[in-house]
């Protein structure tokens, strides 16, 4: 038995888990409705793939949710995944999914899968025979992974940086980092069956003044991480900035680095795609301002020319949306991108040029760490702050990096910390804004910054 298999058993006899049957499972991939994989719909779509979020405690009600999604014509349904499966607490998660079934309220803030177990989950999801994407948030999500491809789940998304420096601020990142391992592991053979099991990375991290450089070189990262263990098909992903023009230079950017770094390490068959999130910060409480967000939230990831968009909704200020408010969202999504046409391409030389060195040039930094391996010498490189990410809790994050808004809305780096951006660039990014505001403005500008579109 080869000792992943060993891992494999041990994490599967968890005693939240009902009897896990891998040759059972392994069959099941093997013969799953290609429409359930969106590897495979990324090869065959005419248009941008829409995407929601959601998830509700009970089987019933997630049921219900999944059919107003397909009613308002979504092309991939999200499984969003409670808070005490994510910490991995699993008892809690039981007691509260009880409760919510008893007493018919809502107990739990997702679905909570590994409890549901995957034969019942299964049966959801093959009967609506559309792609589902896991959105958890799971620093270990090895058990969440087994459950929910063995339930038809296939496309994972998440990554040891994206789904801990945002979230955590005190898991420890070689863990993460080694259980992410497992779940790459996990996808490539599965992806070995039948259409690839597609991955994908968490772009808005803190979703908050996160400079594209940053972003992007995490991007990467992740996805080289998964490239090397054998997974096929990715999806790089961020999320709205606030500056059309540094969105759509963050489109080009990305695409263009992701298929070179691919390529770098001998991984140009894997497909790449690019996701593209609906405003990520905090929301307007003003209905009607949310839905014009999310309407030109729509606009720009066309410009972008994303292959996928992930929505939000009217009600996101206030809590966590009604299936109506989620649907709704869904149909006018696809309203919006069905009357997008003829779009003119916008290309800003100048920015892609400075943002594509300074991702070079955090990239080659890591590489150089002395590390024998690629997660070690990422892991490094975030221990000694050439990777920085803003309002990140964690404690290994330096939090040094300072950004801010230019008159243009794009966000700007003015103190650099540890991450080696070049010097003409930093010296770009810091003559686009007004420097010469005492200590205090700018610490305003900074909080107004974050609040923008509220």
């Amino acid at each position: 038995m080869s000792l992943l298999q060993e891992e494999r058993e041990i994490i599967l006899s968890n005693e939240y888990v009902d009897n896990f049957d891998f040759a059972e499972v392994e069959e099941f991939v093997r013969n799953a409705s290609k429409d359930l994989f969106i590897s495979h719909h990324f090869k065959t779509k005419t248009k941008m793939l829409v995407q929601p979020r959601g998830g509700f405690p009970t089987y019933k009600k997630q049921f219900a949710l999944n059919e107003f999604f397909v009613n308002a014509n979504v092309d991939v349904l999200p499984l969003t995944i409670d808070s005490n499966t994510r910490l991995n607490d699993y008892a809690t998660a039981k007691k509260m999914l009880r409760l919510s079934e008893e007493n018919d309220v809502d107990m739990l803030n997702g679905y909570p899968l590994v409890n549901h177990g995957y034969r019942t989950t299964r049966k959801m999801i093959t009967h609506f025979n559309k792609p589902v994407s896991l959105r958890h948030g799971t620093p270990d999500a090895r058990l969440l992974i087994e459950t929910a491809i063995a339930s038809g789940i296939f496309e994972i998304e998440g990554g040891p940086i994206t789904y801990l420096l945002p979230y955590s601020k005190n898991f420890p990142l070689d863990k993460a980092f080694l259980y992410w391992k497992y779940v790459e592991k996990i996808c490539a053979n599965y992806s070995r069956l039948n259409e690839p099991i597609n991955r994908e990375s968490f772009g808005p991290l803190t979703a908050t003044l996160v400079p594209p450089a940053i972003t992007i070189t995490i991007q990467l990262l992740e996805m080289l991480l998964s490239l090397e263990e054998g997974v096929k098909s990715f999806s790089v992903s961020f999320s709205q900035t606030g500056s059309m023009n540094q969105d759509i230079v963050m489109g080009a950017v990305i695409r263009k680095l992701s298929a070179h770094y691919a390529k770098e390490i001998g991984c140009e068959d894997a497909s790449i795609h690019l996701v593209y999130h609906q405003w990520m910060g905090a929301f307007p409480t003003n209905k009607s301002f949310a839905e014009q967000l999310i309407n030109m939230s729509t606009v720009i990831a066309s410009m972008v020319g994303a292959d996928k968009i992930i929505t939000k909704t009217r009600e996101e200020a206030s809590g966590i949306p009604t299936k109506e408010a989620n649907a709704a969202t869904v149909a006018n999504t696809q309203y919006t991108l069905g009357i997008l046409n003829g779009l003119p391409k916008i290309v800003d030389e100048e920015e892609e040029e400075i943002l594509t060195l300074e991702v070079h040039a955090i990239m080659e930094a890591v590489f150089n760490d002395p590390a024998d391996t690629l997660w070690r010498k990422v892991f490094n490189s975030i221990k000694s702050g050439i990777i920085d990410v803003p309002f990140s809790p964690h404690i290994i994050n330096h939090n040094e990096m300072i950004t801010i808004r230019d008159a243009k809305k794009n966000i700007r780096i003015i103190k650099r910390g540890n991450v080696p951006i070049p010097d003409r660039c930093y010296e770009y990014e810091k003559a686009q804004c007004d420097l010469s505001k005492d200590t205090t403005s700018i610490v305003n500008d900074i909080i107004h910054d974050i609040g923008i579109m509220q």
